[in-house]
């Protein structure tokens, strides 16, 4: 289902919008007191702290660290990819299963609509509730997740049907079993079937976009990127602990990693920033994929009158030159 607004009460605030959430905590206490007492006139005082919560919450996400923007990513509230699918794709038949092992939940996908065109859908879900998050093992993918995404990326080949992926993954489930599985032989497969894909390819990262357990499912045609959404080699976390043998550096890894939107877009690395609703995408999730679904429609028309062949000659060409002017 669609995740809505939650009201403040059940609000979650992130650590740097503690001046945000006491405003509207006062609001919200106003409203409390007038409720059944007409007596009292409240408009004007709440129209002035609304209007300073409006400021500050955009005077605070305009100057978004890129720890923060990692925070903002991960928040539990922001739409996960099953909303997307709800409101994005119509007609939405699930298919499960790797042909080999099992399904894997962390990874959803099927066949659909986007906007009335036939199109293969693939995501990473995180789940939005305990039980939920268990089921799908908080978007890490294990082996088999990510032969299925390979199954249906061919499938979609088949039947020359573009692909849509939306991205929100920690990365690839690190667990012994996995590798014991075949977990970079598989996440490799992954990519390799996004490469050669003969059909159009287009990703969203909508949330975290963790190592290859984003790529798996992200190297396609046109990357799309969520304005306060994350793309990274590592997790600052991962990052820290490896270079400083010190998770609280996280921020200063996040900031070394040049994971946020801005960055990825100065670099060349992906084709497009996605706008979000002042506050990020979890205040107004509707609005969020409304303009996901714009930017992927945009991304996608130019590759629709694109043969196979000029398809995965760009493709090509793409890769092979991401870097190059920094190597130069």
């Amino acid at each position: 289902m669609l995740q809505m607004l939650q009201p403040r009460a059940m609000r979650h605030y992130l650590d740097f919008e503690k001046p945000i959430a006491e405003l509207e905590a006062k609001i919200e206490e106003l409203r409390r007191m007038a409720e059944g007492d007409d007596s009292l006139n409240i408009a004007e005082e709440v129209g002035k702290l609304t209007e300073k919560s409006e400021r500050q919450l955009r005077a605070t996400y305009a100057r978004l660290t890129p720890w923060q923007k990692t925070q903002v990513a991960r928040h539990p509230d922001r739409p996960k990819s099953g909303d997307y699918l709800t409101a994005l794709i119509t007609e939405f038949t699930p298919l499960a299963g790797d042909r080999s092992f099992a399904d894997d939940a962390a990874v959803v996908g099927g066949l659909g609509r986007f906007r009335g065109q036939p199109v293969v859908v693939l995501g990473t879900e995180k789940g939005a509730d305990t039980d939920s998050r268990v089921r799908h093992n908080f978007g890490m993918a294990r082996p088999e997740g990510y032969r299925k995404a390979r199954r249906l990326i061919e499938l979609a080949g088949r039947f020359a049907l573009p692909v849509l992926t939306f991205v929100d993954t920690a990365g690839a489930f690190p667990g012994i079993e996995a590798e014991a599985r075949g977990q970079a032989e598989s996440i490799a497969r992954s990519i390799e079937a996004c490469l050669l894909a003969p059909v159009p390819v287009v990703a969203t990262i909508i949330g975290e976009g963790g190592s290859g357990g984003a790529i798996a499912l992200a190297a396609g045609d046109a990357a799309l990127m969520l304005e306060h959404a994350i793309y990274s080699v590592i997790s600052p976390e991962g990052c820290a602990a490896i270079l400083w043998k010190d998770a609280a550096q996280a921020p200063a890894a996040a900031e070394a990693l040049k994971l946020t939107a801005e960055d990825l877009k100065r670099l060349d690395l992906i084709d497009a920033i996605v706008p979000e609703p002042l506050g990020g995408a979890h205040r107004d999730p509707a609005t969020a994929i409304e303009a996901v679904g714009e930017a992927v429609a945009a991304a996608l028309a130019p590759l629709r009158q694109l043969d196979a062949a000029t398809l995965m000659a760009r493709r090509r060409e793409r890769y092979l030159a991401m870097g190059r002017e920094a190597l130069a």
